[in-house]
């Protein structure tokens, strides 16, 4: 596997993961006892940490793609593991 496929599968494992850490952790400014921006929505996040954020989602998609690139060198799952549907009409 060369460099950039490496680094463009980590970058997906690393957004899908961003996405998930994300919520967690997130209080409105009412559930926080804190006074809103004006304008701001009433669902918006009073104590959003990125750098949390990034640092949490960094350290799970290393060890998430280290599973996957294992797994790509020792081939312990296949594709035709995990086919739950059989083989299509036609093919021999």
């Amino acid at each position: 596997m060369s460099w950039t496929s490496i680094a463009a599968i980590y970058l997906l494992f690393w957004v899908i993961t961003a996405f998930v850490v994300m919520p967690f952790g997130v209080r409105t400014a009412e559930e926080l006892g804190i006074e809103k921006v004006r304008g701001q929505a009433d669902s918006a996040p009073g104590n959003f940490k990125p750098l949390r954020v990034i640092a949490i989602t960094t350290l799970i998609s290393a060890a998430v793609f280290g599973m996957f690139y294992a797994n790509y060198l020792n081939g312990w799952i296949a594709p035709s593991d995990v086919n739950i549907f059989g083989k299509p009409p036609g093919v021999d």
